[in-house]
């Protein structure tokens, strides 16, 4: 059954209207109106997640895992609907969306099986020494506990697992904090349906409405509004540089300033070494050249640099990427924005001194085709701007001239999501070099592999230093993302009518 979308947020399980409205812009079909929403709206929803926090805070595990898996059952039961309006706004195929709603179901599964086992608690005790000298120890016991209410921004380019229901929400709620989401522009429909399975599971379960609300759209207000409000403890985002460092400093001037982790930009570089290079250059392109457009470009572990020694295997590698990618048709980006900062990023990089085209292609509209440059090391290093994410299927590789330029362009990034490694077994004295200045540029090291494609599992590092995010301790994918929103709390010698459930027995 086709899904029309009713246009209102969700406040506290009530939908809202607003006098004000937006319409979509799907990449087919027709749009439709969202109401639009404002400071009032924000403010609302987070007075209902201030007064519901200390309800879900004090709820167990059992039970919040219980809704965990109730919404990943509610998202599957409207899952041919959730596809069919995703790729309607977004233009993404129905494998893709079904890919990214399997990934959104599963780790909302996953958490919930995570928090079943307790040790992300961190749970400690240290008992009481009355009798020890000079002085006597106090029971001490200490957990982790839920901050407070969540603000979610849905990301543009991943409409499930980075939006809605996605990463950042699963985490808050795993945790037991009360989310408010501001909705994405790019996909309205799409957020307010898992809005709708959301809404649902909670009643199903009888749990407070206030625990989630969706606020669509709107002005940058919106958002300013949401992340200054005081009852908002912390912030996931996902998106540009500009709009988070916007959002991040408005979190360190509040009186009482607030974690922000916000993934906001990475251009992933991948360092192929010299043996690698000799053995297998060809296919190292071919295959670099499949993963830059995979998705039309638009992940943020999208590999966008290649570093390569200077001399006839580079040429094999850079040749073989240049057939990859004539290969690859336009396809549909996610929105007309994009489009037109994929273009305007294009022309900036073919601008940049020293650098050769390899590939150039018309886009018009909302379709984007791959790019290709090429630029040597001294000119790399001498030009900052080359370094800045070009979202969209841009490749740019860079010709070192041996193995002491490559670790000094390796130097030269800034804080990045992946780092990757194509080596053979000859390159390991290199790759022990690289692998230090590597560790401290991003949040994951890959070798002989491609970074597009990020597991959701208890190891999985998704975040770096900055600019790849504004948290480099932090992880927006994986299981310890649940400790972003999380606080160790002591308790001193309380009763075990006060402690909390999860301290009793320890």
């Amino acid at each position: 059954m086709t899904f029309t979308p009713h246009g209102q947020h969700w406040i506290a399980g009530t939908r809202v209207g607003s006098d004000s409205t937006f319409s979509s812009a799907p990449a087919t079909g027709s749009g439709f109106d969202f109401s639009a929403g404002s400071p009032e709206l924000v403010s609302q929803a987070c007075a209902a997640a201030d007064a519901a926090f200390a309800g879900f805070a004090a709820t167990s595990r059992e039970d919040r895992a219980k809704l965990l898996n109730t919404i990943a059952d509610e998202i599957d039961a409207r899952g041919d609907q959730i596809t069919e309006i995703g790729s309607a706004e977004t233009g993404l195929p129905e494998a893709r969306l079904q890919g990214e709603r399997g990934r959104t179901t599963g780790q909302l599964r996953l958490f919930a099986e995570h928090i079943l086992k307790g040790d992300y608690l961190d749970r400690r005790h240290d008992a009481a020494l009355p009798d020890r000298q000079p002085l006597p120890r106090p029971d001490l016991r200490m957990m982790q506990r839920p901050v407070g209410p969540v603000a979610v921004f849905g990301a543009s380019n991943f409409p499930l697992a980075f939006s809605t229901a996605g990463g950042d929400t699963a985490a808050a709620l795993a945790a037991g904090c009360p989310v408010v989401v501001k909705g994405h522009g790019a996909h309205p429909g799409t957020g307010e349906i898992v809005a709708d399975a959301i809404v649902a599971a909670l009643d199903k379960l009888g749990m407070d409405a206030g625990i989630f609300s969706l606020v669509q759209g709107g002005t940058r207000a919106v958002g300013e509004a949401l992340v200054t409000d005081p009852r908002i403890k912390a912030v996931g985002f996902t998106g540009s540089l500009g709009g988070g460092r916007a959002l991040y400093d408005l979190c360190a001037k509040r009186p009482d300033p607030i974690p922000f982790f916000g993934e906001l930009g990475s251009v992933n570089p991948m360092f192929v070494l010299p043996e690698a290079a000799v053995a297998r250059g060809a296919e190292l392109g071919t295959g670099w050249a499949g993963s830059l457009t995979m998705g039309v470009g638009q992940f943020c572990t999208n590999p966008g640099i290649a570093i390569v020694v200077d001399g006839p295997e580079a040429d094999a590698f850079t040749a073989a990427a240049t057939e990859g990618l004539k290969a690859v048709a336009g396809q549909t980006m996610l929105t007309d924005g994009m489009a037109d900062a994929y273009r305007s990023g294009a022309r900036k990089v073919s601008e940049g001194a020293g650098v050769k085209s390899l590939l150039t292609t018309a886009c018009e509209g909302r379709s984007a085709a791959p790019y290709l440059f090429e630029v040597s090391a001294d000119d790399w290093i001498a030009n900052e701007q080359l370094s800045e994410e070009v979202f969209g299927p841009l490749g740019l590789v860079i010709r070192v001239k041996d193995a002491a330029q490559m670790q000094a362009v390796a130097a030269s990034f800034k804080g990045q999501l992946t780092a990757t490694l194509q080596m053979d077994d000859g390159d390991i004295d290199l790759a022990r070099a690289l692998l230090p200045v590597l560790e401290r540029m991003a949040g994951r090291v890959l070798a002989n592999g491609f970074p597009t494609g990020v597991e959701v599992c208890d190891a999985m590092v998704h975040g770096g230093p900055y600019p790849a995010s504004t948290n480099f301790g932090a992880t927006s994918v994986g299981t310890l993302s649940i400790r972003r929103f999380l606080r160790p709390v002591c308790y001193q010698n309380l009763p075990d009518a006060l402690l909390p459930a999860d301290l009793r027995d320890l």
